[in-house]
């Protein structure tokens, strides 16, 4: 950071620095387009660059008091999810979906577990807590992705409704591995443990459940404007009861998206705001990389043994690749889905970040000290790769599955 930006008063800080990573993120854009790399992998290089590693340009305070960005996209993104539960969308195929999301999510799990407790050779409650991390997808990247290319069919529907559930699945993961390791450390099993946090999911879900019928009593027809005051109000209002309650606010905003869109067959607020979204997003995945701590992966924690972080992140990043794909095409496969789709759509499980950060952050204060820090660390590291590599591969899916056409994207670049 140079010195006459160090110099700026706070105010002037943060909006100078949200004012470089919109600029810059944007600026990087035009040169992965040429490329044919998708937006979110932009984002991330930019938070990379201009962080603490690389050019410095944004202070440590103004990042480490972003936090809230994550909260807040991740609840746009969970609502737009939504969207895509609908009643003539789900039908028959709801059960598939389950199969297809458990078996892809248990694959992911098992194999990272097994490559953390058994060849690196980690601590128990380490590898359940990665194991139980990796079951999580990222809805926003993904996303992204999808409105990016305009890509749409049954594989898209398919994809949206896997990638939101999964997040589920991992939400019960992880309160079953804290659970145990709880258990490990004080000698005893309390099933409280692992209940409590389910609970408090079900409650939140419940809530946003309600506020999506509150939402639609809410939101008048006739002016634009106010629909999205009211709607952004609503999310944000969500948004911090979630983090007040110091639980993640997906499923919540999911289940707000998906009461509103099936009790009033309004689409056109989600395509409002998902003109207002692109900039928090671009916001929440630039500090992303901003938080990248390059350092802390050439050191080891009591749990790695003698391991280095930057191999556990490795092996993490390639066991739960090889899990998501070899149980999505299982679970395609047991229910039947065409060849398309079976081979596709583990690539499009790849992206992870804001829904695993968030757990990795709470698993650290349950591991506690340099394993805690430890096991944030590797999920941040891998993130970052996921992110830098996952949207090219859900790309890469959408485009094999022929979700998009190639040169409908080639007029979009053109223009």
């Amino acid at each position: 950071m140079s010195l006459k930006f160090a110099e700026l008063s706070f105010d002037s800080q943060i909006i100078m620095s949200m004012s470089v990573m919109l600029v810059c993120g944007f600026a990087t854009t035009r040169i992965t387009q040429k490329f044919r790399l998708p937006d979110v992998t932009a984002y991330i290089i930019t938070g990379i660059l201009i962080g603490p590693f690389c050019l410095d340009l944004i202070p440590d305070k103004i990042i480490s008091g972003m936090d809230f960005i994550a909260d807040i996209a991740l609840s746009f993104i969970a609502f737009s999810t939504g969207e895509y539960f609908k009643k003539s969308n789900m039908g028959k195929e709801s059960g598939k979906i389950l199969i297809i999301t458990v078996f892809e999510s248990v694959s992911a799990a098992v194999a990272v577990f097994a490559a953390s407790f058994f060849v690196l050779k980690l601590r128990m409650d380490f590898s359940l807590i990665l194991g139980a991390l990796a079951c999580a997808t990222a809805p926003a990247s993904t996303l992204m992705t999808i409105r990016q290319t305009h890509a749409k069919g049954d594989f898209v529907n398919i994809l949206l409704q896997v990638v939101a559930l999964d997040d589920v699945v991992g939400l019960v993961a992880y309160s079953a591995a804290i659970a145990l390791t709880k258990a490990a450390s004080g000698g005893q099993f309390q099933a409280g443990n692992a209940v409590i946090p389910i609970l408090l999911n079900a409650a939140v879900f419940v809530l946003g459940s309600l506020f999506g019928f509150f939402m639609k009593l809410s939101i008048p027809k006739s002016s634009r404007d106010n629909r999205l005051i009211i709607s952004v109000a609503l999310l944000f209002t969500f948004c911090g009861i979630c983090t007040a309650l110091e639980v993640s606010p997906l499923l919540g905003c999911m289940s707000m998206g998906m009461v509103y869109v099936n009790t009033t067959g309004d689409c056109e607020l989600f395509a409002q705001l998902n003109n207002f979204s692109p900039p928090i997003l671009m916001l929440f995945f630039v500090r992303s990389g901003l938080n990248f701590d390059l350092s802390a992966l050439f050191n080891a924690a009591d749990s790695a043994g003698s391991t280095p972080l930057l191999s556990v992140g490795v092996t993490y990043f390639f066991a739960r690749i090889a899990g998501k794909y070899a149980g999505a095409y299982a679970g395609c496969a047991l229910t039947g889905k065409e060849a398309s789709i079976r081979q596709n759509l583990g690539l499009a499980l790849i992206p992870q970040a804001g829904v695993a950060i968030g757990l990795a952050a709470l698993g650290a204060r349950a591991l506690g000290g340099e394993n805690g820090k430890a096991l944030e660390t590797v999920i941040l590291a891998s993130s970052v790769l996921y992110e830098l590599a996952g949207p090219a591969c859900a790309k890469l899916s959408l485009y094999l599955s022929g979700a998009y056409a190639k040169e409908r994207e080639t007029k979009k670049y053109a223009k």
